[in-house]
């Protein structure tokens, strides 16, 4: 999620203070012998024809693209505190190992065959407007496509859908129930939840995914119309928690309530749900992370996980893929380019 520098910031110290087929066995076809029922005799041949069956044809498959690529997203794709940092603007916090560069170099692609214009903070709008970063301003992100340009990968949603901000208020209030007593006695509790529960019933977390997936239909509209060639891809974002949030009581400790952290799981999904509707209704392919991330989250093991925890190994950005993230990232948009 471009899960923004801006929020990144404030999260961290909020989080500082208390969050701690299937192979379908091809039904093999009979060749030339006949099947008899028990007990009965073989059907009768059908007359020849004298010409021989039509074979089927093969599906051509479809070649992996060329270039020009371009990768438009926020700070989940630019690698955010991922060295070495490489670039213009320097706000944009944009790695030379994210994601894009390893499926560019992958493909052979450099130079002018080769353009990264992701930027971390970034929402749907800073695709067609300009962003200020800290740094300096990053042009919008779509004037780097073309009518030449062949393949597009864009990951982008999470800032829309407040997703970090969703983060920071759920530990601020298992924060304040912690004091109250309240998340170490009642696991099932979900304060966080409950914020966000709307006046009407609703779910204003639902909500703004939603609208975010109405700018994100638009957003893929136009890249439609700038490079109309283009192979697009939506690639989604990593698991951040585990599907058993009891997973995370050793990194997390008992200071954020279990009903709460399925709470953040679900929206989570969500989102990734949305990107997926919008993509293919777009005609774009959407890569899904989840599956691959599995067992990869925030709360696995220093050596096995993509994402940061709320404390980070030192100089990198919490609640974002570090480097193996990237590479695991990189290895499923190269498979679904790849078909």
């Amino acid at each position: 999620m471009s899960l923004s520098v801006r929020p990144i910031g404030t999260l961290g110290g909020v989080l500082s203070a208390g969050l701690a087929a299937v192979l379908v066995a091809g039904c093999s076809g009979s060749s030339g012998s006949e099947t008899v029922a028990a007990g009965g005799s073989a059907p009768p041949r059908a007359a020849a024809t004298g010409s021989a069956p039509t074979p089927t044809p093969t599906p051509t498959p479809t070649p992996t693209p060329t270039g020009p690529y371009v990768a438009l997203g926020d700070s989940y794709t630019a690698g955010l505190k991922i060295s070495p940092q490489v670039g213009e603007p320097k706000g944009c916090s944009r790695s030379a190992a994210n994601y894009p560069s390893l499926v560019a170099q992958a493909l052979g692609l450099a130079g002018e065959r080769f353009r990264d214009v992701s930027c971390s903070g970034a929402r749907t709008g800073d695709l067609t407007g300009a962003q200020s970063t800290e740094g300096g301003v990053n042009p919008p992100q779509l004037d780097a496509l073309t009518p030449a340009t062949r393949l597009v990968t864009l990951g982008i949603g999470g800032n829309d859908a407040g997703f970090m901000e969703v983060v920071g208020q759920c530990a601020k209030e298992n924060l304040v129930d912690a004091f109250k007593g309240l998340v170490g006695s009642d696991r099932a509790a979900a304060p966080c939840r409950d914020s966000y529960a709307a006046s009407d019933g609703g779910d204003q977390v639902q909500r703004k995914v939603d609208s975010a997936g109405e700018r994100l239909g638009e957003t893929l509209k136009e890249v439609k119309r700038r490079s109309p060639q283009a192979r697009v891809y939506v690639v989604g974002y990593p698991a951040l928690l585990p599907a058993d949030p009891a997973g995370c009581v050793p990194v997390l400790g008992s200071t954020v309530a279990g009903g709460d952290l399925g709470f953040l799981v679900e929206k989570e999904q969500q989102l990734n749900a949305m990107l997926k509707r919008r993509a293919e209704a777009a005609g774009a392919v959407f890569v899904d992370l989840t599956g691959p991330s599995a067992g990869h989250d925030m709360c696995a093991g220093e050596t096995a996980r993509w994402v940061e925890p709320p404390f980070p190994t030192h100089g990198l950005a919490a609640i974002h893929p570090n480097a193996k993230g990237q590479e695991g990232a990189a290895e499923a948009v190269l498979k679904a380019l790849r078909g």
